[in-house]
């Protein structure tokens, strides 16, 4: 398809429609570009080249990209073009900004980091092919190891790291890959179940490998790993939590905030925000406080919903079946709700206990493009009494449908006319945005089946709301985390567990946090704009069709994308 565009702007040029057809060339040529790049060889770095030289390479070849695409001329391209053209240069943009920062310094967060991302990568091995690739990568953790400890260390020198208070229980993120056995090891899993069409020999050859390389490489580099977090990082690492207090922190700050919105807000503008949702979901709540007639105060109320054996599962096959039969639900009410469905299924699955302890309530885990894997929505069955089952149903419409399953399968399966690199975008305030759109969306779906569920709806909603103000009062105002635990724990049912494991989230991520309740807002703003100006010709089918046909937007292309429909609707 690329080619047969590329063809046919030629064609264009040599007719003598330059005007343009020039900029939509140029535009294909950026693209293209884009698509192409390759910063490091995949045969000799199976887990990416980490070395500083290799992300300055990177940012120079984004100067010249950004330079070649501030001379295309947006009036001249088509509408989809002109879409592209916004987003290639966000995205650029963005590469740019996070080199500026040193962002490359600092590779971790409270819940994951350069060492337990490679969990992602364990999966069940079908082909020969599959397990030399699993085994290469096995195979290159000690040089990614070794590249990720020099950019630690100068990001130590450079004032660009993590605040120590995150830290807590990170040992969890290292330790139980040291194990006694080669058996044990979690990255030993998927040879344990080899397909059954390889021969004896095959599995023995593979196995041979295996066992020797987990001993050698994995166990020694986690090792590694541990000695210096806690003899070298640790004791350096700063004390102060807000990114503000770290060199050039303010404008790292405002910058993310303009990342993770993609609106042009200041920080008392979203803490503002956040201190109006906070006010207007906290009266919503207690009206559902009165319903079921509970006697006491708001405060107490929460702590009946944190201590109550009726709101938690007694195991943790109990929560995936609780969460199985809730995604199960959703997936029936889609066709009212949705004209398009994603060909791509998804499975339910516990967190992997590697990462299970400081990881979050819930994620959704997509698949590549054509593989053989579905996506993921993974339950933490963690802490169960920190897990309640009344905000299961919000978790799940969020993680899997109509949230994050549905929107990024769909995303991954738009038209090969659409480039590639919008294929698999993903922007936090259209996605996560989205994600909690969905969860007030189940309400609609007839998901919430008593009062506390609702409740439990309520209560992400102002987690969320929450976030805009405990991120900014952290990363612009000077807040503490105790501060931040205090405002979390009296305004949402959050579990004490969760909540400080959120706390640290937001430490470590400046800005991320805002993403949700920034698009979740836009997208419900939307849907009213369009409700008042169609009355009866509104179809919530056709709408959300619009905010999920071109893929991942920025917030203001997503509004243009709206005015459009509203406009063609009125006129038809």
């Amino acid at each position: 398809m690329k080619r047969l565009t590329y063809i046919v702007l030629c064609l264009a040029l040599s007719l003598g429609c330059s005007s343009i057809a020039e900029d939509q060339l140029a535009l294909q040529e950026c693209i293209d570009q884009y698509e192409a790049y390759d910063s490091y060889d995949r045969e000799i770095f199976p887990l990416g080249d980490h070395t500083e030289e290799r992300y300055q390479a990177d940012y120079d070849f984004y100067g010249t990209l950004l330079e070649k695409m501030a001379g295309i001329t947006e009036a001249k391209l088509t509408s989809e073009d002109r879409i592209s053209l916004k987003l290639l240069t966000f995205l650029v943009e963005d590469h740019r900004a996070n080199f500026e920062f040193k962002t490359h310094l600092n590779p971790l967060l409270s819940d994951s980091g350069f060492h337990n991302s490679l969990v992602y990568r364990v999966r069940p091995l079908t082909s020969k092919k599959q397990s030399i690739a699993y085994l290469k990568m096995l195979q290159a953790i000690p040089m990614f190891v070794n590249q990720n400890f020099i950019l630690l260390k100068k990001g130590l020198e450079s004032g660009v790291s993590q605040p120590l208070i995150i830290f807590e229980g990170y040992e969890s993120s290292y330790d139980k890959h040291i194990t006694e056995t080669v058996e044990d090891n979690f990255y030993f899993s998927p040879f344990k179940n080899l397909p059954d069409q390889f021969s004896s020999k095959e599995k023995d050859s593979i196995l041979g490998v295996a066992h020797t390389t987990i001993q050698k490489d994995v166990i020694p580099s986690f090792q590694k790993i541990k000695s210096f977090f806690e003899t070298e990082y640790y004791p350096q690492t700063r004390k102060a939590i807000g990114v503000s207090q770290t060199p050039n922190g303010a404008a790292f700050y405002k910058d993310r905030i303009a990342y993770y919105t993609t609106l042009d807000m200041t920080a008392e503008e979203v803490h503002q925000l956040g201190l109006n949702e906070v006010a207007k979901i906290k009266n919503a709540m207690e009206s559902i406080i009165k319903e079921v007639d509970f006697q006491g105060s708001f405060e107490d109320f929460f702590a009946f919903l944190r201590s109550d054996k009726q709101f938690y599962a007694q195991s943790g096959d109990e929560l995936l079946m609780r969460a199985r039969d809730i995604a199960k639900r959703l997936d029936e009410q889609l066709p009212k709700f949705f004209k398009t469905l994603p060909r791509t299924p998804y499975g339910v699955a516990a967190v992997p206990d590697a990462i299970a302890p400081k990881y979050t309530g819930g994620r959704y885990i997509p698949t590549r493009p054509n593989s053989t894997n579905p996506g993921y929505y993974w339950v933490n069955t963690y802490n169960l009494p920190s897990r309640p089952l009344y905000v299961l149903p919000a978790l799940t419409a969020h993680e899997a449908v109509p949230g994050h399953h549905l929107q990024m399968a769909l995303n991954s399966e738009l038209s090969t006319e659409i480039p590639s690199f919008r294929r698999s975008l993903y922007l936090s305030a259209y996605g996560e945005g989205w994600g909690l759109y969905t969860e007030a969306l189940a309400g609609e779906m007839g998901i919430y089946t008593s009062a506390y569920e609702c409740f439990g709806q309520l209560t992400y909603s102002m987690w969320r709301a929450c976030r805009l103000v405990v991120d900014t009062g952290i990363h612009a105002f000077g807040w503490s985390k105790e501060q931040a635990v205090e405002f979390m724990t009296a305004n949402t049912a959050l579990s004490f567990h969760e909540i400080n494991t959120e706390v640290d989230r937001y430490i470590s991520w400046p800005g991320q946090a805002l993403a949700y309740k920034v698009g979740e807002l836009k997208i419900s703003e939307l849907r009213q704009k369009a409700e008042d100006a169609l009355g009866e010709q509104f179809d919530i089918r056709e709408f959300h069709n619009i905010i999920l046909q071109k893929g991942t937007l920025t917030l203001p292309l997503m509004e243009e994308e709206v005015a459009a429909y509203i406009k063609q609707e009125l006129n038809d």
